[in-house]
């Protein structure tokens, strides 16, 4: 099988931005984390704030979307077409936008990545949206909550008591992101094809694991 697509989930603190870079670059991949939003936005001609809100269940106060009907039929397509303004005209009687229809618009946006080949997918939980998809090696970057603490604690020069807080609500979002978008109740280690835990890996044999994995079966 040939890996042309590589997922990387990752836990706050344990490393998965900078291995999915350097995963990137020594592949020549494309590298891609928030841009997903950003091409979803795009594509719907809203603001990328707006559909980025859908992720942290954030009431939308303008711009809210009253109809979607397309949204369904792009999470099921490659190739995203843009869809028309009038879609996201006000309506008196709508108060937030469809989160169903924001999701939509995000899982297309990661297809369509996917389906142009040669990317690393660092957001978004990429490896749920493309869950057995041929040619997609997903990937899970973690690490032990102490540990992922500490870390943070020295990146952001705060206490550890605060550094644990941020990695404890981190985490609780992390889970909550799964249940309402890809209705995981428990993310398990076979939702992956390779588990990384960077308390007992360096970054360079994490990403050295990674590029053995996509290079064996080339």
């Amino acid at each position: 099988m040939d890996f042309r697509v590589v997922c990387i989930s990752r836990t706050i603190a344990a490393g998965g931005e900078g291995i999915g870079h350097a995963v990137a670059q020594r592949l020549g991949y494309l590298y891609v984390d928030e841009q997903i939003i950003e091409r979803a936005a795009e594509q719907a001609e809203v603001d990328p704030a707006v559909v980025a809100a859908a992720e942290h269940r954030q009431p939308l106060l303008r711009r809210l979307i009253e109809r979607m009907a397309v949204g369904a039929e792009l999470a099921g397509t490659v190739t995203l077409a843009p869809v028309p303004v009038d879609v996201f005209m006000m309506s008196p009687t709508v108060l937030r936008a469809d989160t169903d229809d924001l999701r939509a618009l995000i899982r297309a946006a990661i297809h369509e990545v996917a389906a142009a080949g040669q990317a690393v997918i660092v957001a978004h939980a990429a490896s749920m949206a493309l869950g057995g998809i041929s040619g997609v090696l997903r990937v899970l970057v973690t690490a032990p909550a102490e540990t992922r603490a500490q870390r943070l604690a020295t990146m952001q020069g705060i206490s550890v008591a605060d550094s644990t807080a941020a990695v404890t609500a981190s985490d609780r979002e992390r889970r909550d992101y799964l249940l309402r978008f890809y209705k995981i109740k428990e993310e398990l280690p076979t939702h992956y094809d390779l588990v990384i835990n960077t308390d007992v890996l360096s970054g360079e044999q994490a990403v050295d694991l990674i590029l053995s994995a996509v290079q064996g079966h080339a």
